[in-house]
């Protein structure tokens, strides 16, 4: 049986209160600041984490708000747009993309980068098991990108992770039900082939960003969509 949801703890809504608020805004500008000198990611999260008194997951939430002005600058230079996607070739990161969408559903806090990418703080821990909103976060995927009209689509997921070939199944089913046109793979290591990539690609992985030639910000899109906006926080 699927579970209740995706991404959102009891307590969540303690240490992600309006009050915390700006205290996530000030220690993202001094991670951004300490990663553009050339601070370490862990030991610039440590010290300003320490600095405001964070709690591992609201510090889980600033490192995924956080980059250095290099790295903004390359992401949004080779980002794309909705105009752009006409009959291109689009390749996901299959998780990545389909648990941000499943956390948003659930009405599970979710948050803005210095890239303009919103990121959730879930995991799969080696094991994805559905929740009640899969399906329709899968179905949401496809008709958005089928209304775009991208020529094709190409799922990557982790095939260490356990379930991955029954979410495999799901995505073909789904697809074949609707119409889309998609393909899935199952790989050991899909952040190397989406690096790779000479198509568009659609994640929210920093290190994946900044090796890909272009991508799309769907999470954007789906958050402008279907998106809690008690829920979202702009770091």
């Amino acid at each position: 049986m699927a579970e209740r949801n995706r991404g959102k703890l009891s307590n969540d809504d303690k240490w992600f209160a309006q009050k915390w608020h700006a205290s996530f805004k000030d220690a993202v500008d001094d991670v951004c600041f300490l990663l553009s000198r050339g601070y370490g990611e862990n030991s610039a999260l440590q010290l300003v984490g320490n600095r405001y008194r964070l709690n591992k997951r609201q510090r889980m939430a600033i490192s995924r708000g956080c980059c250095s002005d290099i790295q903004s600058t390359k992401r949004r230079n080779s980002e794309i747009f909705a105009r752009d996607l006409l009959s291109k070739v689009i390749e996901i990161d299959g998780f990545n993309i389909l648990i941000f969408l499943e956390s948003l559903l659930s009405r599970a806090y979710v948050f803005k980068g210095r890239d303009g990418v919103y990121r959730d703080i879930s995991s799969v821990h080696g094991s994805y098991k559905r929740v009640m909103k899969t399906e329709e976060a899968i179905y949401i995927i496809g008709k958005i990108l089928s209304d775009l009209d991208v020529h094709s689509v190409n799922w990557y997921l982790d095939s260490p992770v356990s379930n991955s070939g029954r979410l495999k199944t799901k995505l073909l089913e789904i697809s074949k039900k609707h119409d889309f046109n998609w393909q899935v793979e199952l790989v050991f290591d899909p952040d190397k082939v989406l690096a790779k990539s000479e198509h568009v690609v659609i994640s929210s992985d920093s290190w994946i960003l900044d090796q890909s030639q272009q991508w799309f910000n769907l999470n954007k899109l789906l958050v402008d969509s279907y998106g809690a906006h008690d829920n979202l926080i702009d770091l």
